[in-house]
C-alpha cells in the first residue's frame, strides 16, 4: 500500500479513517511544512519527491483505468460471520486479475466501512487460482456499507483503489457521525492526534501510543510499517490510505510512541481517520473524527472506545 496520504487516495488512501464505533481494537488478527520523503511504494495521490500532489479521490468507482471490482457477495446478514467474495476484472480481456504486485506484504487490501462511517474493517482475503479473492467478515450493524478494494496489478506503475457498495441485512438505526475526538481509548491504550488535517500543501499528522499512561516505545512491525491510516471522508465515503514516514530497520525511524503520516486532504469537510498498530502481538485500531476547513466542527473530546477492527 502506499506512502504519504493519498484519497486514492486510499488509502485507508484514506482510509484522507474518532468517536464511538463498534469493536475498535478487536484483532482479528505539530504540523510542519517539511516532512521526510515517503519510505514506501506510492499509489496516485501520494507525495513524490517530498510534494504532496493531487489526484481525484479513490474507491468512489466501481471501475477505474481498465480494471473493474466484481462484488460477487453484494447482500450479508448483520451480526453473523458471513464470507464475501469478489474479483478484480481487467476490463480489456474480461478476465480475472490473477498477477498482482505486493505492497506491505500483501498483494490486496480490503477495507469495509458503513456509511456512517462507525463500523471499519482491514480485512487480508485469500485468492484463490482464478483471482477469486474471499474473506470471512461479521459486521455488526444492519445498512450500507462500501467495500475498498486497495491493489496494484502485477507491471502497472501505480496502484489504485477500487470500490462497491455491499448491503446488510436487519434491523436498520442511522447513525450520526461519531463526534469530534483527538483522543481514542482501545484494550487499555490511549491515542492522541496531533497536528491538522488539511487541505493544499497538506501536514504532518503524529499519533502518539500509550499504555497504562505509559509511552509505548516497542511497537511492532505491521505490514511493513509501525501504523497504517485510513481516512474516510463523510458524505461520499472518498478514500485515502496513507503510511507513515520512515519504516522499521530503516536507523532513524522509532518504534513509538509517535507514528508520523504527511497528510493532504482533498476537500473540506468531515473526516473519519481509522489508525492500525500492533504491540505484544495484537492488532488494534484507534478511530478519530476530524474536520478540515471548519465545516461542522465539534470542538468536543471523546476518548472513548472506538469501532473498528481487523478481520482476516
Amino acid at each position: 500500500m502506499n506512502t504519504g496520504l493519498k484519497i486514492t487516495a486510499f488509502a485507508a488512501a484514506v482510509a484522507a479513517t474518532f468517536g464511538t464505533a463498534y469493536g475498535v481494537g478487536q484483532a482479528i488478527d505539530p504540523v510542519t511544512d517539511k516532512a521526510p520523503a515517503a519510505q514506501h511504494g506510492e499509489h496516485d495521490g501520494e507525495r513524490k519527491e517530498g510534494k504532496p500532489t493531487e489526484t481525484a479521490p479513490g474507491g468512489l468507482n466501481i471501475s477505474e483505468r481498465g480494471y473493474t471490482l466484481d462484488l460477487k457477495t453484494d447482500r450479508i446478514d448483520a451480526d453473523r460471520q458471513e464470507k464475501l467474495r469478489f474479483a478484480v476484472v481487467k476490463d480489456s480481456s474480461g478476465k480475472n486479475v490473477t498477477a498482482y504486485a505486493k505492497e506491505h506484504d500483501k498483494e490486496l487490501h480490503l477495507i469495509v466501512a458503513s456509511r456512517d462511517l462507525t463500523t471499519y474493517r482491514h480485512l487480508h482475503p485469500a485468492r484463490a487460482a482464478d483471482g477469486t479473492w474471499s474473506t470471512k467478515v461479521e459486521l455488526p450493524e444492519a445498512g450500507g456499507y462500501r467495500v475498498f478494494a486497495d491493489f496494484r496489478p502485477e507491471g502497472a506503475k501505480e496502484g489504485l483503489t477500487l470500490g462497491a457498495d455491499l448491503s446488510v441485512a436487519g434491523k436498520f438505526e442511522p447513525k450520526e457521525l461519531p463526534a469530534h475526538n483527538t483522543t481514542a481509548k482501545v484494550d487499555g491504550y490511549d491515542v492522541t492526534l496531533k497536528g491538522q488535517l488539511r487541505t493544499g500543501a497538506g501536514g504532518d499528522l503524529t499519533l502518539d501510543v500509550a499504555k497504562n499512561g505509559k509511552p509505548v516505545t516497542d511497537l511492532q512491525p505491521y505490514l511493513g510499517a509501525y501504523g497504517h491510516l485510513v481516512a474516510l471522508r463523510s458524505g461520499d465515503l472518498a478514500y485515502l490510505h496513507v503510511h507513515p514516514n520512515g519504516e522499521p530497520g530503516d536507523g532513524k525511524t522509532k518504534a513509538g510512541p509517535g507514528i508520523s503520516f504527511m497528510t493532504t486532504a482533498p476537500s473540506k469537510g468531515a473526516y473519519r481517520l481509522f489508525l492500525d498498530f500492533k504491540h505484544e502481538g495484537k492488532v488494534r485500531t484507534a478511530a478519530f473524527t476530524v474536520h478540515v476547513g471548519g465545516a461542522g466542527a465539534d470542538k468536543s473530546d471523546a476518548g472513548t472506545d472506538e469501532g473498528g477492527g481487523h478481520q482476516h
